[in-house]
Formats: C-alpha cells, sequence, structure tokens
C-alpha cells in the first residue's frame, strides 16, 4: 500500500477485482478493517463505524461496507488522507494532566491529549480513556488492535486508582463492593477497595482510597464509589496492567521498550506486527536536569567568570530588630597572606644529676634522676643494682665483731 501521486486511476472505481474481494473465501490481500487496525487509525469496531460513515475509500472509492480486501499496491485514504504502510506495534506511557480530553478532536474546542503530545510521533491511540477531571497512567499505541485487545473485560487486565473522595464509609461498606454492583441499570464487575487514610473535617471526611478493577466503563469508579455516598473529587490511574506510572512526570511520555512489548503482549498482537529490537526509538527529552548537572553548570559558570568582573562582596544587610548572626570561631584558623610565621619554642636544657655524695645513701631527688637517665634501678632495661655499691673481693664490712663466735686462737 504505496502511495503513487502519478498513479494513474482506472477507469474502474475500486479494485480490480471487486466481486471476488467481497467474496469470504477470496485469496490475497488483507481485510481493509485488519489492515486499518494494524495502521492504528483505530480498532476493527472504529474501522468499521468510519467505513459506515463513508470516511474510508480505496483508489478513490469510498467504501459501504468492510468486507474489502486490500491488495498491495491499492491507495487508502481516510477522511481524505492517505494512510501508510503498516509499521510494527508500539506503545507509550503517558502522565495525563487534568484538563485534557482523551479524543483526536473535540466538537467543543477543548485541548485534547493528542494536541499536547510532542510532535515527530506516529499516529497514536488511546488504550481505553480517561475524562477530563481524571489524571494518570494513559497507554497510547500505534496497533488498534492491541488498543482493542487491552480494552477488552475478556482480558482481566488490572486497572489501579488512587481515589480522594469526600464523605464517610467503613471498610466493611467497600468489601461490598466485590460482589459487584448496579448503578442506573448498568451492571459493574468486581471492585476491590481499600481505605487508606480517612481525616476528619468541619464539613465532613476526606478519604483516600486504592481501587482496583478488571472492566474500566466509561466513569466506573466515580459512579460506583457514589452509589455508597462518596463524591470523588480526585482520581489518579496508578497502573494499568504491567505497567506502572511510577516516576513518570506530568505531561512526560515515555515509550515502552520492544522487548517488554514482545514479552508482557505478544498474544494481543499479530505476529506481522511484533516488534524487534531492544531499544525503543523514542527518547523523551528530560525537562529538568540532575542536581549533579545544576552544580557542575553552577562550577563551570564561577570558573568561567573572572574575580575582577565578580566584584567585592557585598554584606548582607539586616532589617532593624533583627539579631545579627554571631561569626564562626575555627579552632585552627589559616595564617593570613604574608604573616610572619610564629617562632618555635625551644626546649629547655635538662638539669645535671649529682653523684651521691655518701656509698650507699641516695636522696630522693638523685634517686628519681638516675631512673630517668637510664641508671640504677631504672627498670628491666637498664643495668641491674642495688642503691649500695658493689663489695670488693675479701674486705670485710666494718663494723663491730660478730657476736657468738669464735675468738682467735692462742
Amino acid at each position: 500500500m504505496v502511495h503513487d501521486p502519478l498513479r494513474p486511476q482506472p477507469d474502474d472505481p475500486g479494485q480490480a477485482h471487486d466481486a471476488d474481494a467481497e467474496a469470504p473465501d477470496a485469496e490475497g490481500g488483507e481485510r481493509v478493517a485488519k489492515l486499518l487496525a494494524r495502521a492504528g487509525v483505530g480498532s476493527r469496531r472504529d474501522v468499521e463505524r468510519l467505513i459506515a460513515e463513508n470516511r474510508v475509500a480505496i483508489n478513490g472509492r469510498t467504501l459501504d461496507t468492510p468486507a474489502v480486501k486490500v491488495e498491495p499496491g491499492d491507495i487508502v485514504t481516510v477522511d481524505g488522507e492517505v494512510v501508510g504502510e503498516p509499521e510494527p506495534a508500539r506503545l507509550f506511557r503517558y502522565h495525563k494532566p487534568v484538563g485534557l480530553v482523551t479524543t483526536h478532536k473535540d466538537p467543543n474546542g477543548r485541548p485534547t491529549v493528542f494536541q499536547a503530545l510532542p510532535p515527530g510521533l506516529p499516529r497514536l491511540i488511546s488504550v481505553g480513556r480517561l475524562d477530563i477531571n481524571s489524571e494518570g497512567l494513559l497507554l497510547l499505541t500505534n496497533d488498534g488492535e492491541l488498543a482493542r485487545a487491552l480494552e477488552m473485560p475478556s482480558t482481566q487486565i488490572v486497572r489501579r486508582y488512587r481515589a480522594r473522595a469526600h464523605g464517610r464509609t467503613t471498610q466493611e461498606k467497600l468489601d461490598t463492593l466485590q460482589k459487584g454492583v448496579t448503578v442506573d441499570g448498568v451492571r459493574y464487575g468486581p471492585i476491590e477497595a481499600k481505605l487508606d487514610k480517612a481525616k476528619e473535617g468541619p464539613q465532613g471526611a476526606n478519604l483516600w482510597l486504592t481501587v482496583t478493577l478488571y472492566e474500566g466503563k466509561n466513569r466506573e469508579v466515580r459512579k460506583v464509589l457514589e452509589s455508597i455516598g462518596l463524591k470523588v473529587n480526585r482520581l489518579i490511574r496508578l497502573a494499568y496492567g504491567p505497567l506502572a506510572l511510577g516516576t513518570l512526570g506530568v505531561g512526560e511520555l515515555e515509550e515502552v521498550g520492544p522487548r517488554v512489548v514482545r514479552e508482557q503482549f505478544a498474544e494481543h498482537i499479530d505476529p506481522a506486527n511484533l516488534p524487534t529490537g531492544e531499544r525503543p526509538q523514542y527518547r523523551s527529552p528530560r525537562k529538568s536536569a540532575s542536581r549533579r548537572a545544576r552544580e557542575a553548570a553552577k562550577v563551570e559558570a564561577d570558573l568561567a567568570t573572572p574575580a575582577a568582573a565578580k566584584g567585592p562582596k557585598e554584606k548582607p544587610v539586616y532589617k532593624a530588630g533583627w539579631a545579627k548572626p554571631k561569626p564562626k570561631i575555627t579552632p585552627h584558623p589559616k595564617p593570613k597572606a604574608g604573616a610572619k610565621p610564629r617562632p618555635v619554642a625551644k626546649a629547655k636544657p635538662s638539669k645535671p644529676i649529682k653523684a651521691p655524695t655518701r656509698p650507699g645513701i641516695i636522696d630522693k631527688a638523685t634517686a628519681t634522676g638516675l631512673k630517668r637517665a637510664g641508671g640504677p634501678g631504672a627498670g628491666p632495661r637498664g643495668p641491674k643494682g642495688s642503691a649500695s655499691p658493689p663489695r670488693s673481693s675479701g674486705a670485710r664490712r666494718p663494723g663491730p665483731p660478730r657476736s657468738g663466735g669464735r675468738g682467735p686462737r692462742g
């Protein structure tokens, strides 16, 4: 299906073998609804509705039935715009802010989600919807069949919300929603609601709830909670199936990697449309630099600016009556530039140790000095000795004779 503006149009509008193409058992080609769904125009049901509104044409012929096959080389247009070849399935996470409508064109002129998307993206459709007052995770894809499969209640894909409501309730009352509830003639499936926080106020209680459901009907969370007396004033979608909102900023868009798409959603994608590779094609620009990047930029700016250009540092001006901060006292102040170093104090010479004046008698001060100098009595490392001088061999100590001894021989 390649668009060639110089290709001559045949006299017979439509396909060359229109009768054979409409037959159910015709060989070759691909159903127009399936092809347009793969190209991201919408789901098969959406394409059938477009055909019923006479908005789809093949080779210039407007279709009135979806039972038509597209042959290679045919030109398919929707609202007069040529539809290109289907590309591999791609999936995006978008943090929808409050105030945007989940539609391509709004008859009331309100801003839409697709108008807020950055340029350079393929034609995308939403997986389900979030109303204008809801926010949080919104999945976008270029594969209509994938979008249809993820929306169907039969796939039992979990949607998790964070809701703030006004009113009073109990956990026992919220547990009754697990059996399902009927509101205004519409039957809603099982819903798990958990009361996270309740704060009493002058006009009632403000509640925070975590709501988990598997259908995602129109305004389901709001209508079900209103049926038990709670009015939702804020609704945030946190997760859709295996994909979560995470740290995605408000208004930011991020593409899901091809490997994750293959692992999580291969059963919902046509094998011819499965993506290849490992890395996503779209890289979302970071709105704010990291803290380290900002600090590095500040350092570079300071280094690039000479000190003379900065000028003298101005003293802070304090208002009258304000206490001025005390100057910081540093225990070891740095020496000022040009200051002379302080002279180092010299050690005092130690006093000489006096020798003992009498043998065998040492006064207290002399004994202390000998120990410090490593003399006698200095400890295990010094020479071992007693306070009295050593005795010479054969010399007798002076003194009176021993008592009881024998006298000299006569």
